[in-house]
């Protein structure tokens, strides 16, 4: 795992119990899962509206976006980022 994705998962999962005042992670862990979820479906249709009209810088922000609510999803599940890479490295022989 790249140090950034390790941090920002070490940080997300954090959030579940302790969270500075204002923590939008926290705002959606107890907002639950249908948040979650509805964030994370929102965040693929803007990766899909930069990729078709909008320029690269654009589809990188968004798809930083996907990576994160994704990482909270599985946060909030109990599910490792780990889990993925090893799911990911088991496709490609890795």
């Amino acid at each position: 795992m790249s140090d950034v994705l390790d941090k920002l998962f070490q940080v997300i999962e954090s959030r579940k119990t302790s969270a500075p005042p204002g923590s939008y992670t926290a705002k959606l862990f107890a907002a639950g899962e249908n948040e979650i979820v509805k964030k994370l479906g929102e965040e693929v249709i803007e990766v899909i509206i930069a990729a078709k009209g909008e320029g690269d810088d654009r589809v990188v922000y968004e798809m930083a976006d996907l990576i994160y609510h994704a990482m909270v999803l599985l946060a909030a599940r109990g599910i490792e980022w780990r889990e993925v890479e090893v799911e990911l490295a088991r496709r490609f022989k890795a």
